[in-house]
């Protein structure tokens, strides 16, 4: 019997892996301020951020997901978060995210592929939450620099995404 053969995988200190890991870390950051108008910035025009049910799917366009947002999608669910009197924004928990286990995908010169891991406390009410999922990033590298690089496509795949899940009042 051979043994498999195994592709050799991409370094993290790839510098276009590196920039995509900062991307995904400033995002983190972001939501964890509740910068959503800044956050929503880092979106490419036509992005998208899925949260799929289906643990196995890839066509999100055809399949039942907890948040499936294109541009307007994401610029109404910003606004509902930080405009006038919402419940989700008025008792909104404060929460703290650690995304680490980077695994490119795929890199060219134009885009990162990058799975990662996300640990997301969340504290409201006296009590904490804990959020974990698998991430999967597409991020578009610009010409002009790590400033101008953007999402075009951040999945969001719960651990118990098939189970019932509450209702967050913040952006995984």
């Amino acid at each position: 019997m051979t043994e498999p053969v195994l592709a050799t995988p991409i370094p993290t200190t790839d510098p276009r892996v590196a920039r995509a890991i900062d991307l995904v870390w400033r995002e983190a950051e972001l939501l964890d301020r509740k910068e959503y108008a800044v956050w929503n910035g880092l979106y490419a025009d036509d992005g998208i951020y899925v949260i799929p049910i289906d643990p196995e799917t890839e066509d999100f366009a055809a399949t039942l997901n907890m948040v499936y947002d294109d541009a307007r999608m994401r610029e109404m669910r910003v606004r509902r978060m930080t405009e006038g009197y919402a419940i989700a924004a008025v008792d909104a928990a404060r929460t703290v995210r650690t995304v680490s286990r980077f695994v490119p995908e795929s890199v060219t010169d134009s885009e990162v592929v990058l799975r990662s891991a996300q640990v997301l406390i969340a504290y409201k009410r006296g009590r904490h939450d804990i959020w974990a999922a698998d991430l999967l990033h597409r991020i578009r590298l610009s010409d002009e620099g790590p400033a101008s690089d953007q999402v075009a496509l951040k999945v969001v795949r719960l651990v118990d995404s098939e189970e019932a899940v509450p209702a967050a009042g913040f952006l995984l």
